[in-house]
């Protein structure tokens, strides 16, 4: 017993160590960013899908650089006051750095970081949890769409329906989801099943900062908000 102790501290000793290694590899690698590159944004994100964000960070791997992850580790990186801050202003973003979010750094053009972010977003099958965007209702008679292997599964997410000479049918109207309402695990399922896609994943540019200019794109949001937070 006393063994398996000492090789639990250990364990956990390392593990500490390169949590903390970690860390630093990021914030070294924010204030390399900070130096090499021409500007950097704060944004935020909604529905998050990796392979999608993978796949828009790729896009831009030659001219860009993005961080995700922990927004305190972030905001030490900048500097969170004008006395500690990597380079002029940086302070101002970091400050901004909060909820789901993440940063840019980037050498395109202003106009072109925007049209990108702008014109992003990639539909998905929503999750649990997620408000519905429409009311979803099956009406009472055969679902073609379904083949009659699946109908002991669509009983288990609470559908009303049997097998009718092989299809499977719905004995009432039923209602998947209502507007505005979250998705129970069930209905996630079921919206799923018939291929209709409730979630957006969008980033959403929050503010610019570059050696010379800072700008704020979130609209009710003021630079003297960011000052006095």
């Amino acid at each position: 017993m006393p063994k398996s102790k000492r090789n639990r501290a250990v364990t956990l000793s390392k593990t500490k160590k390169k949590g903390k290694e970690h860390k630093e590899n990021i914030v070294n690698s924010i204030r390399e960013c900070a130096e090499k590159y021409s500007s950097a944004y704060v944004f935020s994100f909604e529905n998050m899908r990796n392979l999608k964000f993978k796949e828009f960070r790729d896009q831009l791997k030659s001219s860009s650089r993005f961080f995700l992850g922990s927004n305190k580790v972030m905001q030490v990186a900048l500097g969170r006051s004008d006395s500690d801050e990597i380079r002029p202003g940086l302070h101002k973003i970091s400050k901004l750095v909060r909820g789901d979010s993440g940063l840019c750094f980037t050498n395109l053009s202003k106009e072109e970081v925007q049209r990108l972010f702008n014109e992003y977003e990639e539909h998905d099958f929503a999750r649990t949890g997620t408000t519905a965007t429409e009311k979803v209702e099956l009406q009472e008679g055969p679902l073609d769409q379904f083949t009659h292997e699946m109908e002991p599964f669509l009983r288990k997410q609470g559908m009303p329906v049997r097998l009718n000479r092989g299809v499977v049918e719905l004995v009432s109207d039923f209602v998947v989801c209502e507007a505005g309402r979250p998705l129970s695990p069930e209905a996630a399922r079921i919206l799923r099943l018939l291929g209709k896609k409730m979630a957006t994943f969008r980033l959403h540019l929050i503010c610019r900062w570059s050696p010379d200019e800072f700008e704020i794109y979130r609209e009710g949001l003021e630079e003297s908000d960011i000052e006095s937070s």
